[in-house]
């Protein structure tokens, strides 16, 4: 009857499980699909924007933005790979596919950071900015409505990357954030060019150029870290032993261990137990600890809990 009560009891949890990541990859996929529609009809009007204002930097920035398409269909990618269930293949899943879009994604927001920098200190260095024609108004606007949009996207993006803990996710978003700081810098190049300081422009893109390479250094180092089994940060390891502290039986705790994988974590624990205890009453306590830290913790896709007497500690 336990043993029919358990597995019972695993059988929901995995269910629980299989619709929380679905529900995962579903909100991954509706926050991508806003943004390729949003990217889309931006970069239509800003070229549209920067032909009638005669500003480079605005057709430039409408390239920018098209581009951010490309990487949002990554991300698509990544995610629904990810979150295929486990197969023969691969057993533990497919979550750190996600980590591999999230460093492709790193590489391409770098590329695009270098290329604004490098752009800008070319410019800087030519000195020749009186052969610049002058935006009209109209360029100026649409670099204006540019900068909310991205960052409304950034935050939305964020948002979403957060709630289902998505590496990849929060690379685009700071996709969004790198195209809202390009726009700035076409913004000030514009102000700059109408009131007679163009090389604003210039400037402005090297520090933008400094801030995504930041952005794209912290999003590598994240997937990186996720790839080869870092354990999650102390916070969480204190709030678990905790957990496995309350459970009843639970005399100690001779190991717990945590290892990154993907969005996931995996747990290996040692708990203590009276070993004067029968085999079905130490597994009956393995399975609370097991149960109560896969449903305390919803980025734990499996913990492996092992029994240690506690005469055998005491020697």
């Amino acid at each position: 009857m336990e043993q029919t009560k358990s597995q019972t009891e695993k059988s929901q949890q995995t269910e629980t499980q299989s619709v929380q990541t679905l529900e995962s990859t579903k909100l991954a996929m509706r926050v991508s699909k806003v943004s390729i529609i949003v990217n889309v009809l931006l970069s239509v009007a800003k070229l549209l924007a920067g032909i009638v204002g005669h500003s480079g930097a605005i057709i430039s920035d409408s390239i920018h933005s098209a581009s951010d398409v490309f990487s949002t269909f990554i991300v698509i990618i990544g995610v629904s790979i990810a979150g295929k269930s486990s197969d023969e293949d691969h057993q533990y899943g497919h979550e750190r596919l996600e980590c591999i879009a999230s460093i492709f994604l790193a590489v391409v927001l770098l590329a695009t950071g270098i290329g604004i920098g490098y752009t800008g200190i070319t410019k800087i260095i030519s000195g020749n900015y009186t052969e610049l024609a002058v935006p009209g108004l109209l360029a100026l606007v649409a670099a204006v409505v540019s900068i909310v949009v991205k960052e409304w996207m950034y935050w939305y993006t964020r948002a979403a990357a957060k709630k289902i803990n998505s590496g990849a996710l929060m690379a685009d978003a700071w996709h969004h954030r790198s195209d809202a700081l390009s726009s700035i810098g076409a913004f000030v190049g514009i102000a700059g060019a109408r009131i007679g300081y163009p090389v604003l422009d210039s400037v402005a893109s090297v520090v933008i150029c400094v801030f995504i390479a930041k952005a794209s250094f912290d999003i590598f180092k994240d997937s990186i870290d996720k790839l080869v089994d870092k354990s999650c940060d102390e916070e969480i390891s204190t709030k678990m032993r905790k957990v496995i502290l309350a459970q009843e039986g639970v005399l100690g705790i001779d190991s717990l261990r945590t290892r990154l994988f993907g969005a996931k974590i995996y747990v290996d624990i040692e708990i203590v137990a009276d070993g004067s205890k029968t085999l079905n009453e130490t597994h009956h306590i393995a399975e609370m600890v097991h149960d109560a830290v896969e449903r305390e913790f919803v980025s734990v896709k499996h913990c492996m809990v092992h029994v240690n007497p506690e005469e055998e500690k005491e020697k």
